[in-house]
């Protein structure tokens, strides 16, 4: 099973909802984030795809490190995904861009009860905020 390394940012508003969003052409909601490019720290690549996706340009020191995890990916069958994780607190709006289709700020509990869920959404990054 071949891996897709990348990075992804679990943003949590002020009513402690998390953003998840669906890229086009798929059906499953996950963290913003994507592929680690060659060169690219885990972080540098968290903070590019935060601007490319939602258009906000976060500090780095403001995102903390959860670690990294693996999971089956959503889009690509017979991948997994080998995942950096950070948080981030935000409070600003965000612009869905790039491949975004839809964007929605859920409770982590109402996200697993009406969504569709990437696997690291649903067995990983949710048991981390609950």
């Amino acid at each position: 099973m071949s891996e897709i390394h990348i990075a992804a940012a679990i943003l949590i508003n002020e009513q402690q909802q998390m953003l998840l969003v669906r890229k086009k052409n798929t059906q499953r909601f996950m963290q913003a984030g994507g592929k680690i490019e060659a060169g690219e720290s885990p972080l540098q690549a968290v903070l590019r795809e935060l601007h490319e996706e939602l258009q906000i340009q976060p500090t780095p020191d403001s995102l903390h490190y959860h670690g990294h995890f693996h999971a089956p990916a959503a889009n690509e069958p017979g991948h997994t995904v080998s995942a950096h994780l950070y948080q981030l607190t935000w409070h600003n709006p965000i612009q869905i861009a790039a491949e975004i289709e839809e964007a929605v700020w859920l409770s982590p509990k109402d996200a697993l009860a009406t969504l569709a869920l990437a696997p690291l959404t649903e067995h990983t990054i949710i048991p981390l905020l609950i």
